[in-house]
This record gives structure tokens, sequence and C-alpha cells, in this order.
């Protein structure tokens, strides 16, 4: 079949390349247009970006002109453009996503601006899936042509994917959770070197509200036009530590009926959703995997589970008073951000577009 064209909005960044190189030789999408800020605008990829994420340019979009990030020049690139990924910053995607969807592009994305909205579909995909169905009650509130969806944050992406299948075992009264995060959650500028080496940083901005609203919308059940936020009681904790990729999560749950350990292991393990089904490109074999060791998962060991799209559980206990335990790590960089956007849009190219 013939490729969706795809545009990445901010580009140059972190995430921005990030995606570059999770589309480059896709099955399904083929990189079109690249933008970033107006310093970058008229040059090549390859001069306007720093590359991070070693092995070189991908070739496709080595010396493809970058251009602005606005509706107008990316509707001039040539192409017709089926999905915008935006890996833009919070304070620019909150103007400039929305004048995208205005102008009939599909937006898919990473900031954390619109996640919150009640017509806008915050998506985990094995998660939920179906509360994309909220797109067309999105379309004629707003009067949109396009529409945009939204990726949730790193943390909570990593979380939610342990916490359905136990969910749907066994329900869930309450959760706390205490994060260690990898420095590239920051961005490639975020933490500097000197805050961030033999030491650990116990406050994240905006980290944990985002973690105890997100995971209750995304839980959530979908009711009409609207979703009814998940009872949960969340409380979290979040610390950047001195690691550069794959966030690690110490999670202590209480669920609403009694469950042994090894029924929770069996749920995470046999945990599928709408991707497995669909498999999809980007969809880990086993969204959830179980380690048995006593000292796993560890970020540098286990992050590339499942091409980084899987994540993995271990140390899962019992504690007093009917509360489970255990740690969960997941690949921010890629499960965690524009893996899981990109996962989003094989959902919306598989499910829809194609129609």
């Amino acid at each position: 079949m013939d490729k969706f064209k795809v545009a990445v909005l901010g580009a140059t960044g972190l995430v921005g390349q990030r995606f570059v190189k999770l589309l480059s030789d896709h099955p399904f999408f083929e990189v079109a247009a690249l933008t970033a800020s107006s310093r970058s605008a008229g040059k090549r990829y390859c001069e306007a970006t720093k590359w991070m994420l070693g092995s070189g340019f991908p070739e496709a979009v080595r010396d493809m002109k970058v251009l602005e990030s606005s509706p107008e020049a990316v509707k001039g690139c040539g192409y017709n453009i089926d999905i915008v990924f935006s890996a833009l910053p919070s304070s620019t995607a909150r103007e400039l996503e929305p004048a995208f969807a205005s102008s009939g592009f599909n937006v898919v994305t990473n900031a954390s601006a619109l996640r919150m909205f009640d017509d806008i579909p915050l998506i985990v995909p094995e998660v939920n899936s179906n509360h994309m169905k909220l797109i067309e009650h999105q379309r004629r509130r707003r009067g949109w042509r396009g529409l945009i969806v939204t990726n949730p944050n790193c943390s909570t992406c990593i979380l939610t994917l342990t916490l359905k299948p136990i969910m749907d075992v066994a329900g869930i009264e309450a959760v706390h959770v205490t994060t260690l995060q990898a420095v590239s959650g920051a961005g490639f500028s975020g933490v500097t070197s000197m805050a961030i080496l033999d030491n650990a940083i116990p406050f994240i901005a905006n980290e944990e509200e985002k973690m105890q609203t997100e995971t209750l919308k995304i839980l959530g059940t979908l009711e009409g036009e609207t979703i009814k936020q998940a009872d949960i009681s969340v409380s979290a904790s979040c610390n950047r530590v001195c690691v550069l990729d794959g966030h690690l999560e110490c999670v202590f749950l209480k669920t609403r009926r009694p469950v042994s350990p090894e029924e929770v292991k069996e749920a995470l393990k046999s945990f599928k959703g709408l991707p497995q089904e669909l498999k999809l490109p980007l969809a880990p074999t086993s969204p959830v995997i179980v380690k048995d060791e006593v000292d796993r998962p560890q970020p540098r060991l286990d992050r590339d589970e499942g091409k980084g799209m899987s994540v993995v559980v271990g140390r899962l206990r019992s504690g007093r008073d009917g509360w489970l335990k255990y740690v969960v790590l997941g690949n921010n960089v890629v499960r965690g951000a524009a893996g899981n956007a990109i996962l989003i849009g094989e959902v919306m190219a598989k499910s829809w577009l194609s129609d």
C-alpha cells in the first residue's frame, strides 16, 4: 500500500529526533515534512539539528528542508499530510496545535498543554483506544476538520500499562507511586551535569500533578461524549536520578478485592490490547513483561525490552492490609514519548484513516 505521509513538528529537539528515528523505514508512514523554530527554518535537517541518537541521520530526511511550525508552511510542503506528530514544547503547542487541527490536520501530540481537556483523548493504545471515539464530539464541538489526540506524560504511560490489567481482575482503590526518572525526560538541556551527577533531585515540576490527574482520565470510562474518571486515589512522588534513559517506578496499590501476587502476575503477563490484536508495527508482543529475578528490572538492562515499547515489572509481592508492591520500568523516550504517539498513529491508520 502507499504509505501515509506524516509531518514532525519540533523535529530538531530530543523527542522530535526520536520521532524521526522511529519513523524512518516505517511500513505505514513516510516523513514528508519536518518543522522547527524560525531559527532553523530554511536549513537542511542535518544543518539545523544536533543529532543525539547515534548511527547518524536517517538518509531519507538528512537533506530535507526544515519548515516553520505553521499550518501554512506544512500545507506548502508538496504533500497531503495524513498525520502530524508533534514534539512541540507545551507553551508553543497550546496555540499551534489547535491551529493545525482547525486547518484540517490530524495531530498526535506529545505535549502536555491539551491533555486534560474533556473532549481531547489521552491515549495509551493498549489501555483505552476506545476513548478515541471522543474525536467525533471534538470535531463537532470545535468545528475542526482535523483532530487532536494526546500522548500522556511518560511516567503516567508506564504506570497505566500495569494498572489496567490489575484493575480488570481485582479493581483498584488506591495507588501510591514513587518515581526515579531518567535525565532524558527533562530534554537535552533540562538538567545540568553539575546538578545531577552524584545526586538525586526530589522534585520535578508539575510531574506529580500530571501522574495524579492523567492516570484517572486514562483509566476512566467513556460514557457518551464524556469520560467518567476512574474512582482511584493516586498519590505520586517524583524524583530525577542520574540515569540516561528509563524511568523506574515503585508502586504500592490496594485492590478492591483480595488478590494474590500470582494472580496479578498472570494478569500482567497475559495483558494484550488493540495494538496486539491489529499486529501493529510498533506494538510489542507483550506490553508488560514480568521478571522473577530479585534485582530486576534495571534501566541499563531492561529499558529496551520490546524495542523500548514494553514495560518491565519485578519485585511483585504482597504488603500489609491488602496492599500489593512492585517495581515497573519503562523507556521514557520510546514508550513514554514518541513510540506511544506513533502507536496511536498506527491505530488511527489501521482503524479508520485507510477507510
